[in-house]
């Protein structure tokens, strides 16, 4: 891989490590001012809000002006984000503005790998980005957890400065603080971004044209026989995945009695498990066998369902570590394989755009979902069940989506052949 490369994966590491630790530190805010529970879920609906509103531009302008840039000015707006909780707006008003950011940070991020590199190495550059991002997700939740334990955090804040006076008084305002450094040391990282020659479309100034641009772009995608199905399997993962990490907190404070510091850790767990499914991905998956893992899915659905039957912390571990496993084996050729055919259908940012609204709705359909089943005091081992189910026949239906399209598909070939005597 080329040294710039390493610095993308520097940049994204440092923002998604922001991201997830803020998310932790935000559901401790909510929790010290005493807001329903049901509020934490509708942390990610905010944040992914703007994926989907915004979706039909941040394509335009991610294909509007060097990639670098897109991410410089992206990592700023969450710096905002971050900034407006430390000064006591409401956490959800905040991590919305942090969404914004993430939003058109999305398509930059993944749209430079396929301008920087050939396809060839888009599997193997997926597998790296998966690992990184999991890994983030791994540390961001350590970090944040470790951040709001109380022995940690007062004796953070009882660190003095001579002559200075920091104005950090309590344990949210401190974790914030460090969370904004790492925000700060992402927009660093994109300054040093290399340029990769691609030339850039000039931003349309009349936003119903972008809005039917998009729209078009969206059909090419679901209409592509390889398109559809990698979209409809990563749509579905993001989706389940966003509600999973709330199921995963609730679950082990319900099954092993855990604080929200430590249950947040568990979260680490699933995400271990996906970056070595990740990596396992990128050495023994091509682009061209991507489509075989889809059954992986269905299997991942069936075993969440055995969450249901653990109460030990020995058992606990490695059935996380599973499902994170099964989730990143799967998940990483069929980033790749969409990426490919946006790439070559509609250009990288556009496509990334389209695969952002899609995987976004899916968060927030399903986040709203796990809201009105917490209002509805459903127990988590009765919302454990209807998602293991849910992601189970959700796979099997998308494989056989894709056998119909190949059975289509050798019906034309044997037409053309039977053409030609």
């Amino acid at each position: 891989m080329p040294f710039g490369f390493y610095i993308i994966m520097a940049a994204q590491f440092f923002s998604a490590l922001a991201d997830n630790s803020l998310l932790i530190v935000a559901i401790a805010v909510l929790r010290e001012m005493q807001a329903p529970a049901a509020y934490e879920p509708l942390l990610k609906t905010f944040f992914t809000v703007s994926y989907v509103v915004l979706a039909g531009f941040v394509g335009a302008f991610a294909d509007s002006m060097p990639k670098w840039r897109v991410m410089f000015i992206s990592n700023t707006i969450k710096i905002i984000g971050c900034s407006m909780m430390f000064f006591n707006i409401h956490p959800l008003i905040a991590y919305a503005i942090v969404g914004l950011g993430a939003a058109a940070y999305s398509p930059a991020k993944y749209g430079i790998l396929t301008e920087y590199l050939p396809h060839r190495l888009l599997v193997v550059a997926n597998g790296w980005i998966e690992g990184l991002t999991v890994g983030a997700i791994i540390l961001g939740v350590v970090i944040g957890g470790t951040l709001i334990q109380p022995t940690i955090a007062y004796r953070l804040l009882s660190l003095d400065f001579p002559i200075i006076e920091t104005g950090i008084d309590t344990v949210s305002e401190m974790a914030i603080i460090f969370v904004a450094a790492f925000y700060i040391l992402a927009a660093v990282f994109n300054l040093y971004i290399p340029e990769t020659g691609v030339d850039h479309r000039a931003l349309h100034k009349n936003p119903w044209y972008l809005i039917r641009e998009f729209n078009h772009c969206m059909l090419l995608l679901w209409r592509d026989r390889l398109g559809q199905v990698s979209l409809a399997v990563t749509t579905l993962f993001w989706g389940a995945g966003a509600t999973l990490q709330f199921i995963v907190i609730k679950w082990a404070e319900a099954a092993l009695h855990l604080d929200l510091s430590k249950s947040s850790m568990l979260q680490g767990v699933v995400a271990i498990g996906v970056a070595l499914g990740a990596v396992a991905a990128a050495k023994m998956v091509t682009l061209r066998k991507s489509v075989r893992v889809i059954p992986l899915g269905i299997a991942m659905g069936i075993i969440v369902l055995i969450m249901n039957f653990v109460r030990d912390m020995w058992l606990a571990v490695p059935l996380l570590i599973i499902i994170g496993g099964l989730s990143g084996f799967f998940v990483v050729p069929m980033n790749a394989l969409l990426q490919h055919r946006g790439h070559i259908l509609m250009g990288a940012g556009h496509s990334i755009a389209v695969q952002n609204f899609n995987e976004n709705l899916s968060i927030l359909i399903m986040t709203c979902l796990y809201y009105l089943m917490v209002r509805m005091d459903l127990s988590i081992y009765a919302v454990i069940t209807l998602f293991g189910l849910f992601v189970s026949a959700s796979m099997f239906f998308v494989k056989r989506r894709h056998e119909a399209n190949q059975r289509d598909r050798d019906d034309v070939i044997h037409l053309d052949d039977s053409s030609c005597h």
